[in-house]
């Protein structure tokens, strides 16, 4: 062996493992930590200044430079108090899986490439399309992101409810809750904004049937295809879950495609407690599921289910001359025909690693945790006055506001604001507002199976005191 390359190679053995001691060690302590860390102007100026260099650089340097100065500016997402957002917490197992899938650098596309892999893959989604309820006709894919599950979901609805010809004419349905991401895969795909109906929610957040039928009649009545009905089985927002049962009927009535986003929400098919809140996805035709949200699963892992893998392999099947000698028999599976990545990593294989050592018991445990931390965070808001609730505990989410009387909209939606930007700046915990019925309002989604009661409660506390200094200082 060449002696550059072998000091190389021992350079980098020692900074793994120094690395991999460092970082298990932030984990432990990972709540003496701020939520979130912002990379000042010096430190950008700095890593601008590097450049990328014509010789190499010694691997220790470019290690620490890389801790001290990139990893440790951002939103520790799996940290016990990260309530914004749908929080990332990460399982070391899922890690884990990560570092040694990256080690190999599977390439899934294919039975030829990664038999064992694409077993596992389909071991995985055959165990997620049980929990949903789906028959022996179901299968899917790990993609990257509840976004890609959305637009490969809504391109085989597509593929399956139009004709080409009658493309402009497809409309599809979404709630004023639905994910964003909904509308943009839905664009991405070409269909236009004005064939994309958003029907308001009622009083508890979900999608108001009446006002769905008559959208659809509507259409119907102006020659339009109503094609796809999009619910959410746990909306970013408040939690909510659209009545699953009543638009899957409604969808079989008009013989529409109905898609449930539940990027978020759908872990709680690992829940036998919770389960229940799901009925009816097992009548839709397609599902996305994010692993990286409730399932503690590093990013990026997400699946799209469906309940007739047809549906995919018909929308997304080629079959160019360099790819035919990946043939397949029965029982093997080439990914790529399901989806629109030819060249995929492993997604699936942390996830089966975490759920072989942790055993699907204490996954659906971890997910029931997150309702209950919810239900603290509601009970120490009601203990203070002058703070509303929005919308009650749901899944593991609730949202509030500080709502002294005597203030206007306006001055309420800057109070909430200020409270916010406050607790982010300190960095005991990280909070972030939303809008609901044009009010401004705080949100915690709390997922984090090791944030404890005092976590949820100091935090409150913490933003009561906030929101009294702050409002004080209005001088109103």
């Amino acid at each position: 062996m060449d002696l550059e390359l072998k000091t190389k190679n021992e350079q980098l053995c020692t900074a793994i493992q120094e690395f991999v001691q460092s970082f298990i060690f932030s984990q432990e302590n990972m709540k003496s930590q701020k939520v979130i860390q912002i990379a000042d102007d010096e430190t950008i100026a700095k890593l601008r200044k590097v450049g990328i260099p014509k010789e190499g650089r010694p691997v220790k340097k470019v290690i620490d430079e890389m801790m001290q100065e990139v990893y440790s500016n951002q939103n520790i997402l799996q940290h016990p108090r990260c309530f914004a957002f749908i929080p990332g917490p990460v399982s070391l197992f899922s890690w884990l899986g990560d570092i040694m899938t990256s080690a190999y650098n599977t390439h899934a596309g294919s039975w030829l490439q990664s038999s064992s892999a694409s077993c596992i893959e389909q071991e995985v989604i055959r165990w997620m399309c049980k929990q949903a309820g789906y028959p022996n006709t179901s299968s899917g894919i790990f993609v990257s992101g509840g976004s890609m599950a959305n637009l490969t979901a809504l391109t085989a609805a597509r593929n399956v409810k139009l004709s080409e010809d009658k493309y402009g004419m497809g409309v599809a349905y979404v709630s004023e809750q639905t994910h964003s991401s909904v509308s943009k895969g839905l664009r991405i795909i070409g269909f236009r904004a004005d064939q994309i109906r958003k029907i308001p929610t009622d009083t508890a957040f979900r999608m108001d049937m009446t006002l769905l039928k008559k959208a659809v009649i509507d259409d119907l009545t102006a020659g339009n295809i109503p094609f796809a009905i999009i619910a959410s089985a746990g909306t970013t927002n408040t939690g909510s879950i659209d009545p699953l049962n009543e638009i899957a009927d409604f969808c079989k009535k008009h013989n529409i495609w109905m898609h449930v986003d539940g990027a978020y929400g759908a872990s709680i098919l690992a829940s036998s407690k919770y389960k229940k809140l799901l009925n009816g996805i097992e009548h839709s035709d397609s599902i996305s599921w994010d692993a990286h949200k409730w399932l503690m699963q590093t990013y990026a892992c997400s699946a799209i289910l469906v309940k007739d893998k047809k549906n995919l392999v018909n929308c997304f099947h080629t079959r160019p001359e360099y790819l035919k000698d990946a043939t397949i028999e029965d029982g093997q599976t080439n990914f790529w025909d399901y989806g629109p990545e030819l060249t995929r990593p492993a997604r699936s294989l942390k996830l089966w690693i975490t759920m072989q050592i942790m055993g699907t018991d204490a996954i659906g445990k971890a997910v029931e945790y997150g309702f209950q931390l919810a239900e603290w965070a509601e009970d120490e808001i009601k203990k203070h006055p002058n703070w509303e609730i929005t919308s009650p505990a749901q899944q593991a989410i609730v949202t509030f506001r500080y709502d002294p009387a005597g203030l206007t909209e306006q001055q309420l939606n800057y109070l909430n604001q200020q409270i916010s930007q406050k607790i982010l700046n300190d960095g005991y915990a990280g909070i972030l507002t939303t809008e609901l019925k044009g009010k401004k309002v705080l949100r915690i989604c709390a997922i984090h199976p090791e944030t404890t009661e005092e976590d949820i409660r100091s935090t409150i506390r913490l933003l009561d005191d906030y929101a009294c200094e702050i409002y004080s200082d209005l001088k109103i």
